[in-house]
């Protein structure tokens, strides 16, 4: 699952990153242009570090919303010149290493940046770092250019500002009969402030999360029943075992996928006492 980032910790930071790009064009065709929006600009992306890159709290730029106008943000991103002061920092970010999305927590390195508030609406903040980070093609194809529901409530969780990462996020249903199980439910912990359980409900379902794993947690608990065969085999404690699994992917996160799966399994009564006294455990 969605996982918290450190915002990247570069030579500039986004304030000063604006300057300098307005300095590099002092003698471009657009120079009136970006001193035009130079005190605005500033305003906006720092507007946009304040409230954590909110779309709730961040109102579109009418006088960028033109295309033409807006391209000639999206060109500092699309097109940076080699000389740039923007070019080397974008590399930098598409060179950060993770070894998972940190939108879905699919494995493997994210290979593009999303714009977390799309430079299509919100042109200005097309180089803003804070809005810049790794993301899976799949869920970047899922959320296209989307940012709020149609109640005006955001849909997507934003690594760098939401701390509340640190809490547990998921719980796994596992549904009956244990021996193939009809379902696995994936939903926002009771634990969870109403606030932020509503928004990680937006998140699974938005990116489509629930869907795209389950094909992962019907894997992990064939392999839990081969594992539950050895462990009974050699007369160990079952439940502690399973405590002792889930505990080992907290190293990764608490909201990484095994430590949800394993999550679920203990959270659930009926079927720890299957994979504690069952006799004939499916073969698989």
């Amino acid at each position: 699952m969605v996982i918290r980032l450190e915002r990247p910790q570069l030579e500039l930071d986004d304030i000063e990153l604006i300057d300098r790009v307005v300095g590099e064009r002092q003698n471009g065709r657009n120079r009136e242009f970006f001193q035009s929006i130079h005190p605005q600009w500033r305003e906006r992306v720092a507007r946009y570090v304040a409230v954590g890159g909110n779309p709730e709290q961040i109102e579109r730029w009418t006088p960028v919303t033109e295309k033409a106008v807006g391209n000639r943000f999206r060109n500092l991103y699309l097109s940076p010149q080699a000389d740039s002061v923007q070019k080397p920092i974008l590399d930098t970010l598409r060179e950060r290493t993770l070894n998972l999305c940190p939108a879905c927590g699919e494995d493997g390195t994210p290979n593009t940046l999303d714009h977390y508030l799309p430079k299509e609406y919100y042109p200005e903040f097309s180089i803003t770092t804070a809005n810049l980070f790794p993301m899976c093609d799949i869920c970047q194809g899922k959320k296209r250019s989307l940012t709020l529901s149609e109640e005006g409530e955001r849909l997507f969780i934003h690594p760098y500002f939401d701390h509340f990462l640190d809490m547990q996020l998921i719980v796994l249903c596992i549904g009956g009969p244990f021996n193939a199980p009809s379902y696995f439910t994936l939903a926002p912990s009771e634990d969870l402030p109403p606030d932020i359980h509503a928004l990680v409900a937006r998140h699974l379902v938005h990116l489509d999360i629930e869907a795209r794993y389950s094909h992962f947690f019907r894997d992990s608990y064939l392999q839990l029943l081969r594992l539950v065969r050895r462990i009974r085999s050699k007369d160990l404690d079952v439940l502690s075992q399973i405590e002792l699994f889930r505990d080992m992917e907290l190293d990764k996160s608490v909201n990484s996928w095994r430590h949800v799966f394993y999550d679920g399994v203990l959270r659930n009564t009926n079927l720890l006492a299957y994979l504690e006294v069952e006799v004939d455990l499916p073969l698989v």
